[in-house]
């Protein structure tokens, strides 16, 4: 029997018609009506239609990411995961353990430092990288992917010549005195090493992936908007990794592929578009970098760095290379999907986004981190989706106050003056940047501080209500890619896409009992996720 009635639960279905009911009635992963026990029992509950009782329990909407590395979380099933790590001592101590374990020439790789965080100092220097991993090259990339760690070895094996030109966008950050290199790369210099590194294999990284999706639904998503082509070895290989798991061995996470501008061209071969695929696997935007980011001053403002006032950032893109890639995007009728940090490479944007007449999706900007008020304004464009990292907040301050001055906070992570302008926002992620769990984004557009501590958060006057924050990781994120008719909201005739937790967070007096709740069960398609 086809038919699923879940029921005897609390159930907030973000649907303005009947905002709260108890059960839900789902026929061939779609739902057909939702009411109460007695009524959706009576009308359905016959011919031996399966009965899942949710036992009081809090429903929602399915949670959707709307921006996210699901390859960048498979690494941490690959690499060296040095997420979280307070000292710098202890990342030294993790980079020998692995390097021990390791066969002389066999490449070190690691992701997630960030020195913010660090109790004893700053960034590893290239001597204590060597000093540490003396017989295998290094590479470590931050938790933000916009600066990277190498030693002498990786140095060495790459063929790195201080003369020869640095990529477009990219610094090799050298000493002072000595001008050698530090071990710091940032943003394209990468590509000095990166082409030097081996490739792991199709099914390690394919078996990682699946890891990771399990990983994603075990905390509640239905849905996730992914950003991975150049990470999985290109359009072809990507595409193909998530079609076999998703299409033939039934993995249950929904996946919308943001696919980078280099790719744009195999994809216009293939006959690709967005919107191409089915309800389980979609292409989505086309993805494209404009600046960097807050950490090594390299998001792009339209004012200087409070404390560096000669550093403005770097945009990634001239204005006339991004007019060339969104022409050649939109030629395609394709959607863009740009990464912009700072307010200048948010003007920029919208500039030659102007330039061009809307396609059938919407254009996404990604983090709008900082912005101004006319550029709140200007991004209230049904057209437009702004998509927001909540838990941005948990690690850029109180650092980052340094970084802009006290007056320009006032519009850092401005999502509140987003909404109430009118600006359509997708809550994500940008995992693994940040964590997945998408209950920590909700928690950090709530309280806009860090978990466990006890202040008013920064900057109150942006934060979100409860019932805010969830539609920004729901209905919010089925707008970022045209599907508020599918998803986002529990009504009948849209996929039943539903999250279960432990409590009723949207009751709840604190916002930090979010940190206690447990995602009880993920309904994908109406069947229960198994992971």
């Amino acid at each position: 029997m086809s038919r699923i009635i879940y029921t005897n639960g609390t159930i907030y279905t973000l649907d303005a018609n009947q905002p709260v009911v108890e059960s839900v009635v789902v026929e061939y992963g779609n739902i057909v009506d939702m009411g109460s026990h007695a009524d959706m029992s009576l009308q359905w509950g016959r011919d031996g239609a399966t009965v899942v009782d949710l036992q009081g329990k809090m429903v929602t909407p399915g949670l959707i990411d709307s921006h996210l590395h699901l390859s960048g979380v498979a690494f941490q099933y690959l690499d060296l995961n040095l997420i979280g790590v307070t000292s710098k001592q202890e990342m030294l101590k993790r980079i020998k353990e692995r390097a021990d374990a390791l066969p002389p020439g066999k490449w070190l790789l690691g992701l997630g430092w960030d020195e913010n965080l660090f109790e004893d100092g700053g960034i590893p220097t290239i001597q204590e990288l060597d000093h540490v991993a003396p017989h295998c090259p290094v590479f470590l990339k931050r938790v933000c992917h916009h600066a990277f760690l190498v030693n002498s070895k990786a140095l060495e094996i790459s063929n790195y010549d201080p003369t020869a030109p640095v990529p477009v966008g990219g610094e090799v950050i050298l000493d002072p005195d000595s001008k050698k290199p530090t071990g710091l790369l940032l943003e394209s210099a990468s590509k000095l090493i990166t082409s030097y590194i081996p490739e792991k294999t199709y099914e390690e990284l394919k078996r990682a992936l699946g890891q990771a999706m399990d990983y994603a639904v075990k905390n509640g998503m239905t849905s996730a908007h992914s950003n991975d082509p150049l990470f999985l070895g290109g359009l072809d290989r990507t595409y193909k990794m998530y079609d076999e798991l998703i299409n033939q061995e039934q993995k249950g996470l929904r996946c919308n592929l943001l696919i980078d501008y280099p790719f744009l061209d195999r994809l216009k071969e293939r006959g690709m578009y967005a919107g191409y695929g089915n309800d389980k696997l979609q292409i989505g935007a086309i993805k494209i970098f404009e600046d960097g980011a807050l950490g090594r001053r390299t998001a792009l403002l339209s004012e200087p760095y409070h404390d560096a006032p000669d550093q403005y950032g770097e945009e990634q893109q001239d204005l006339n290379k991004l007019y060339e890639i969104i022409k050649a995007a939109r030629d395609h009728s394709m959607p863009v999907a740009v990464h912009t940090i700072g307010d200048q490479a948010v003007e920029n944007v919208l500039n030659v986004l102007e330039q061009f007449p809307k396609v059938k999706y919407r254009d996404r900007i990604i983090h709008v981190s900082l912005l101004r008020e006319d550029l709140v304004k200007r991004l209230a464009d049904p057209s437009i989706v702004a998509d927001i990292q909540p838990r941005f907040i948990v690690g850029d301050f109180p650092w980052v106050q340094d970084r802009l001055g006290e007056k320009r906070i006032e519009y850092l992570y401005a999502w509140k003056s987003l909404l109430d302008e009118g600006v359509l926002c997708a809550g994500g992620s940008d995992a693994p940047v940040e964590p997945v769990n998408p209950l920590l984004g909700i928690h950090a557009a709530v309280t806009r501080r860090a978990p466990l501590q006890t202040h008013n958060g920064w900057n109150e006057r942006e934060k979100l209500s409860m019932l805010e924050a969830l539609k920004t990781f729901t209905i919010g994120g089925a707008y970022a890619t045209n599907e508020e008719h599918k998803k986002g909201t529990i009504t009948p005739g849209k996929l039943a896409d539903m999250t279960v937790y432990s409590k009723d967070f949207l009751t709840a007096e604190d916002a930090d009992e979010l940190l206690d709740t447990k995602v009880e069960m993920t309904v994908i398609g109406g069947k229960i996720q198994d992971v």
